[in-house]
């Protein structure tokens, strides 16, 4: 373990040498540009209710990524957590990137509710995706990496070959050659088509089932949405996929879902299923899972309103005692995005803090919830209070320059743990 710690700090070191090599150089001839840091935030109240009574047992429940332009900093229990939590750990998911965070419960009776109060700490650097290319033509699946040929398969809930599909990306494909436009095409129809009856359904809680064909006749929710967007990408050869995220909508809600499409020779691109738009701003949300073909064949199809568990996967329990707990977000299980801060600060400090961000986030979750001994546990300690004074303190004074100097403090806490 301590040899794997090592190697990411070797690398993180000859990251950080290049770094203030090559921009004082550029720096002299060229002022330093700007670069927009966002500080999210996204707080979980996670209700959980026993049908019986159990021992200990273990919730799994997603947790932001490593991604893109977004670095997770920290987790924070609130002290009106009710839930006997013996430990915690930030595990790796089947799937890459993503990750969860997997907690043990002392166990619960028959009848009993108990609260798991949490918050997530985010960096974020906004992009606008203002560079996307216009004139790419759609591809050939041999134009795609290999990478992003899973999400080319229909599913389900994404059918992306059921004719009344096809026929419907004919229909905005009609006149249009590239992957940009018919993109900007589908955000558009899947937020307005049958918009009245997607309010009437709303206003009387009969939403039905959110896959693509059903949304395609009936509109849907974001969920619905998302799957229908996929659908007609998947069925243009265009790898899409859903993400689970938080975002700045204003209200408490259960989770939120997107999608990313895919560009040859550019990358993966946000659109949001609600506003139905692209390109999506980064600083607009925490992404909190990628979901893979699996997720989607393990989707629940069902979505009748007081009972909204699952439309994807993003909590795993290990025993059947215990459910969460869902009203009508203000009663039980419920989630929201808060943007705490926002930064514009020059290129050169930006790059150092995100990569001393990511190497300190690494280390935390390497770390967090392990057997220590007496003293590597208390740098671990220190390492996270530092963490946990960087973040307030970016939230409460803007201020970028201390926030790096209280994660530089734990980097070095980080590397004093010897194991």
């Amino acid at each position: 373990m301590r040899q794997r710690f090592k190697g990411l700090v070797k690398t993180s070191i000859i990251l950080l040498i290049i770094l203030f090599l090559v921009f004082p150089i550029n720096a002299i001839s060229n002022p330093p540009s700007k670069k927009n840091i966002y500080l999210l935030r996204v707080e979980h109240y996670l209700e959980l209710a026993a049908n019986d009574n159990v021992d200990i047992f273990h919730v799994r429940y997603v947790f932001p990524p490593d991604y893109g332009y977004q670095i997770p900093i920290v987790m924070e229990i609130f002290n009106d957590t009710t839930a006997g939590l013996l430990n915690y750990r930030i595990e790796k998911d089947f799937c890459e990137p993503n990750r969860v965070v997997n907690f043990t419960i002392a166990g619960m009776h028959q009848g009993e509710h108990k609260l798991l109060h949490f918050t997530i700490w985010v960096l974020v650097e906004n992009f606008e995706f203002k560079d996307i290319p216009r004139d790419t033509p759609f591809p050939k699946k041999s134009d795609l990496p290999d990478d992003t040929l899973e999400w080319l398969q229909p599913t389900k809930v994404v059918q992306s070959r059921s004719p009344f599909i096809l026929l419907k990306a004919r229909q905005l494909r009609m006149g249009n050659d590239y992957i940009f436009g018919y993109a900007e095409n589908v955000s558009h129809f899947i937020k307005y088509h049958r918009f009245l009856l997607f309010l009437l359904e709303l206003k009387l809680g009969l939403l039905l089932s959110q896959d693509a064909v059903t949304t395609l006749f009936i509109n849907g929710e974001n969920v619905g949405r998302s799957h229908l967007a996929c659908a007609l990408f998947r069925s243009q050869n265009i790898p899409a996929r859903v993400l689970l995220a938080n975002n700045d909508q204003g209200f408490w809600t259960q989770m939120h879902y997107m999608v990313e499409y895919y560009i040859p020779n550019y990358g993966w691109v946000l659109l949001d299923s609600t506003k139905g738009e692209t390109p999506y701003a980064t600083k607009r949300q925490v992404i909190n899972r990628i979901c893979s073909i699996e997720d989607e064949r393990d989707t629940k199809r069902d979505y009748i309103f007081p009972f909204m568990t699952g439309e994807e996967r993003w909590i795993w329990l290990d025993t059947d005692k215990v459910q969460p707990y869902y009203v009508d977000c203000r009663t039980g299980s419920k989630s929201q995005m808060f943007q705490e801060s926002k930064v514009s600060i020059d290129t050169i400090t930006a790059d150092y803090t995100i990569l001393r961000t990511k190497t300190v986030f690494h280390a935390y979750e390497y770390f967090l919830g392990r057997n220590l001994d007496t003293e590597n546990a208390m740098h671990l300690n220190k390492a996270v209070d530092y963490q946990r004074q960087a973040v307030h303190i970016l939230a409460e004074d803007n201020d970028f320059y201390q926030y790096t100097y209280f994660m530089d403090k734990a980097y070095n806490e980080y590397l004093e743990i010897d194991i």
